[in-house]
């Protein structure tokens, strides 16, 4: 019973926050590079591959973040689902590669780009808290992502967002990853190592 309610009040949640962030991405058409200029590179972990995302309807485009971040010298990774059910993939981002659609049908690295394991994930999100927990789209897929790739190394894990998503308190449950910061155009947001 626990597991049904917290299963609809994240579909309310997310329901409700989809709409406020079209309407968010709406007002602020420059929130992703204002993002980007907050970004505080001295407190970043070391890193040499970084991941972002292709956005998907009103997800803050993470060009801006990634571009700071590249500048560094890092190389760029997207994700790929190979299935709907596993763990997203990561593969080198060219932008001479033809991306093609994934599991889910977003536009991704072809098969010939080299798979990658990211020391920085930029992860989008429908919702985030204080406590550094995210609600996502429904599938699942970045809790999975994020548990895959931090078994294999220490991976620190950025929420790109705007301002207005942030809530109180994210439903959450055991399974749910937890971010190690959060940005928005209004500023970078540190998160406790031990979110309770």
């Amino acid at each position: 019973m626990v597991h049904a309610n917290l299963s609809s009040a994240k579909t309310i949640l997310r329901a409700e926050m989809r709409a406020l962030r079209k309407t968010l991405a709406e007002r602020s058409p420059d929130a992703a590079e204002r993002a980007a200029e907050h970004l505080p590179m001295e407190r970043l972990p070391a890193f040499a591959v970084v991941a972002g995302y292709y956005p998907h309807g009103a997800e803050m485009d993470p060009a801006a973040v990634l571009d700071r971040l590249a500048a560094t010298g890092a190389a760029v990774a997207l994700p790929v689902a190979l299935s709907r059910d596993e763990p997203l993939i990561f593969r080198a981002a060219d932008s001479r590669d033809t991306f093609l659609p994934d599991a889910f049908g977003v536009p991704s690295p072809p098969p010939a780009a080299p798979q990658l394991h990211p020391d920085v994930i930029i992860a989008p999100l429908v919702a985030f808290d204080r406590r550094g927990m995210r609600l996502g789209q429904g599938a699942g897929s970045y809790d999975r992502t994020i548990e895959a790739a931090r078994a294999i190394k220490p991976v620190f894990v950025i929420g790109l967002a705007y301002a207005g998503q942030e809530v109180a308190r994210v439903p959450c449950e055991p399974h749910d990853m937890h971010l190690d910061a959060i940005l928005t155009e209004n500023g970078y947001i540190e998160v406790r190592k031990d979110p309770s």
